[in-house]
């Protein structure tokens, strides 16, 4: 396993920690999401894996009711300032609206692909890391790299401009 696997895992399990246990001052939880999220990023970025096509399987470890909790103490954290204006959603080209949506959804949404991540790969033999890291790296590149980009953005503007 190359070192930057063992970053990535490492940053996960700390990611998930952080948004299960969040501290009671926003200004606090959002440094440490503005401090992790540009580090996962790079380093799911930089995984090695050797193909995103017949990437392996993550197991659907975390359950409807673990998301919502995280959702709902995240939303309950940031308050009115839980929402803001999505633009890179597909839907945005055909819409004469604004779409919003939550930080507490978009991080909930990356809390489950890290925590699914982190249970399939808990103990297990290095091939099936192997493969979890292949499923991983695609479902970055598919879908959850742009909600952590669009967070880190919301991120901001709760940190800069409030």
């Amino acid at each position: 396993m190359t070192p930057n696997a063992i970053s990535f895992i490492a940053l996960a399990k700390e990611y998930c920690t952080a948004v299960a246990n969040p501290p009671a001052e926003l200004t606090d939880f959002v440094a440490d999401m503005l401090r992790l999220l540009p580090r996962i990023y790079i380093t799911a970025s930089d995984l090695a894996v050797d193909s995103l096509d017949d990437g392996g399987y993550l197991d659907q470890a975390m359950d409807e009711d673990t998301y919502s909790d995280i959702m709902g103490r995240l939303s309950s954290l940031f308050g009115f300032e839980d929402s803001y204006l999505e633009v890179f959603m597909a839907d945005m080209k055909y819409s004469d609206a604004p779409i919003a949506t939550t930080i507490s959804e978009g991080l909930a949404d990356i809390a489950q692909v890290l925590f699914n991540f982190l249970a399939t790969v808990r103990e297990a033999p290095e091939p099936v890391v192997e493969e979890a890291l292949c499923a991983v790296k695609a479902e970055f590149a598919e879908y959850w790299s742009q909600t952590l980009c669009n967070v880190l953005r919301a991120l901001n503007a709760v940190k800069y401009q409030s």
